[in-house]
């Protein structure tokens, strides 16, 4: 049985999700220990147990440690079993980190899947759905697999109740991704969402991206969902010919409209002005389906340590070699090779 530190790198709750993620692929149990090390409140939170809770009825698993506190876990998996599941995180909990937990399995099993998520979509501490269904998601269907998203409703921190549906098509294997230029500029995209709040923020915030970006008129929104709130969000996706990118900022109780815009426009105009295709949020997410491959590469900026712990926990599980070098100016190439083995799914 593999055995996982829990603290190493950052110490947070992706060492858990990608060992369960690897562990439902390989069929390779594991222990780990010190779980969250790193973090003000060590241990599983509801959001993470909603994982371990995902992963183990997707993979037929035995689980032993899985408590809310728990700083100790043991997941066995036994088979990977397709088919239509529902998951409720039961706070605003990101939901969007519930459904990546189990999607590497679904995406390599036997037949096709229909998950239905409930809790966060929109917090400050995970990807937004936006960022999955416009940026993420893309990328992997292009490398074989067919996933498709829907929002039913938002969920924002703290109240959660936000729901989406995932409708998967697996793929044999997975194909390598190689993206190192991100292409030409098509599009840049400004949403602000609202729920249950003034309409004025949004306006404040839509005339501040304004003022930062180049929209056009036609390409600032503003969607309102009354009764799934209280919440607000500003999105810019920046679409490219080879790849999106989503990035987000979150309203809060004292922040100015306007600097929740400003924040979400200023991350925009760095990943612009580094020309990487890949962003530090995607290069997190894009490690795991690469590896998976058993190959690929793309361009993106230093490696956060999210990312180089990432590395680590997949070094656990796979056979491939993963390496982070620099390039000019910022640039970073990171790159997957095949090692002694290649993975397959652990399929009922």
């Amino acid at each position: 049985m593999l055995q996982i530190d829990g603290a190493q790198g950052e110490g947070g709750g992706q060492v858990l999700r990608s060992a369960l993620a690897l562990s439902l692929v390989t069929g390779q149990a594991f222990e780990i220990r010190r779980i969250r090390a790193g973090r003000q409140r060590p241990g599983l939170m509801r959001q993470h147990l909603a994982a371990v809770h995902a992963a183990a009825a997707v993979g037929s698993a035995r689980v032993a440690g899985g408590t809310i506190g728990s700083r100790q876990l043991t997941f066995v998996p036994e088979a990977v079993k397709p088919g239509g599941y529902r998951f409720a995180v039961g706070s605003a909990g990101s939901a969007t980190l519930v459904l990546q937990t189990v999607l590497p399995a679904l995406v390599l099993a036997g037949g096709p899947s229909r998950l239905v998520l409930d809790g966060g979509t929109h917090n400050p501490f995970a990807p937004p759905f936006d960022f999955l269904e416009k940026a993420f998601l893309p990328l992997l269907c292009r490398m074989g697999p067919q996933v498709t998203v829907a929002l039913d409703r938002p969920g924002f921190f703290p109240a959660g109740g936000g729901r989406f549906t995932a409708r998967i098509t697996p793929a044999d294997l997975l194909r390598p991704l190689h993206l190192t230029v991100p292409g030409e500029l098509l599009r840049l995209r400004g949403v602000v969402i609202l729920a249950d709040l003034p309409r004025r923020i949004a306006e404040r915030e839509a005339a501040a991206l304004a003022d930062v970006l180049p929209l056009a008129a036609e390409d600032l929104t503003i969607r309102e969902f009354p009764g799934c709130g209280p919440g607000n969000a500003v999105l810019v996706e920046a679409q490219f010919e080879q790849v999106s990118e989503v990035f987000s900022a979150f309203g809060a109780r004292g922040r100015p409209a306007e600097s929740v815009a400003r924040a979400a426009a200023e991350e925009v105009l760095g990943y612009l002005a580094s020309g990487v295709p890949v962003g530090r949020r995607l290069a997190d997410q894009l490690l795991l389906p690469m590896a998976l491959a058993s190959g690929g590469s793309f361009h993106t900026l230093e490696p956060s340590r999210h990312t180089r712990t990432n590395i680590a926990v997949i070094g656990h599980f796979l056979g491939v070699a993963i390496t982070a070098r620099p390039l000019e100016k910022g640039a970073w190439c990171i790159a997957v090779t095949p090692g002694s083995a290649s993975p397959s799914a652990n399929v009922a």
